[in-house]
């Protein structure tokens, strides 16, 4: 028969193990190809990658960098989690263009384009209807009925082939519960998994806007675009610095392993993280988020991402 003390740290081990397994992953989010064949990213050992994919991207001028990443990621072993977004170029000066290039697609159209997408990389296990549904940038910003028809084609085709569905990828902007109420009450099923870029939080060191989504939505949340701002425009707040940067990247981890089990009044859990974004940009940028500068030179917050990926691979 096992000592009392044997059997009490026994049970404190087994007791023990559930937040453990419950730990969020971690991934990058990126759009240059160049990543791959960086020997810093090579050395984070990452598994993971989101990247955006405009929905008309087989007949545009981008097809042939689609390709090359979606290539290089499976090359290198990745699982990629795809988010369909806007054509490129129609958000100009806070304002989302009307051109017929810029027109929101039909669901027959958006079929046509993600099946088109799909016979080409039948790996893909998980898809993101649409980016950032609630920002002004998209089609999708006054109308969850429109992003929850997109959800509803990707959730069709499942029956094709099998592989999850993101319902919807949000922002943390102001409108954010209420969009995502109306898409709960419009959408189809009961949807298990959501996005959020939760960018305000990180970057302002809070957590009011994450556990207001994961108070709302049921099953679990990926952090699908986040990290800590270099810079953002022309503000006073978020000019210029990598320290900074590197300070609010290691609140970000903080933030994800405080929600990534169970708690009491919430309805859902952080299970992924994604950071965005991998190369950062000139001086003069509006914005940048780049763990290494342009040239490649790991910035402060790489070493922050490098210890703290380590055991969330």
């Amino acid at each position: 028969m096992l000592p009392a003390a044997l059997m009490t740290l026994l049970l404190a081990l087994v007791l023990g193990a559930g937040p453990a397994d419950a730990r969020y992953r971690v991934g990058m989010a990126e759009q240059s190809a160049e990543m791959f064949t960086a020997p810093a990213w090579q050395q984070l050992r990452l598994k993971r990658v989101r990247y955006l994919v405009p929905w008309d991207w087989a007949r545009t001028e981008h097809k042939a960098e689609v390709l090359e990443f979606m290539a290089a990621a499976r090359v290198h072993r990745q699982d990629v989690l795809v988010t369909f977004t806007a054509h490129r170029g129609c958000f100009v000066d806070r304002r989302y263009s009307r051109s017929r290039a810029c027109r929101a697609p039909s669901a027959r159209q958006y079929r046509k384009a993600f099946r088109r997408f799909d016979n080409r990389f039948p790996w893909v296990r998980t898809y993101a209807a649409w980016n950032e549904v609630n920002h002004i940038s998209q089609p999708t910003f006054r109308s969850p009925r429109l992003a929850v028809r997109y959800y509803r084609v990707l959730r069709r085709e499942t029956r094709r082939r099998r592989f999850r569905v993101m319902a919807a990828d949000v922002l943390d902007t102001s409108n954010m519960r209420r969009y995502v109420r109306s898409f709960l009450r419009l959408a189809p099923g009961r949807p298990r998994l959501w996005g959020l870029h939760n960018y305000q939080d990180v970057n302002y060191g809070t957590s009011a806007d994450t556990r207001t989504l994961l108070e709302t939505v049921p099953g679990q949340v990926w952090l699908t675009e986040t990290n800590g701002v270099v810079k953002i425009g022309n503000s006073p707040h978020f000019g210029y610095s990598p320290a900074r940067a590197a300070r609010r990247a290691r609140w970000m981890f903080r933030l994800a392993g405080r929600y990534d089990s169970t708690r009491r009044g919430l309805r859902s859990r952080i299970t992924r993280l994604f950071i965005y974004q991998w190369f950062g940009a000139p001086r003069n940028a509006s914005f940048d988020a780049g763990l290494v500068d342009p040239g490649g030179t790991p910035r402060a917050a790489y070493y922050v991402v490098k210890r703290y990926a380590r055991s969330r691979r």
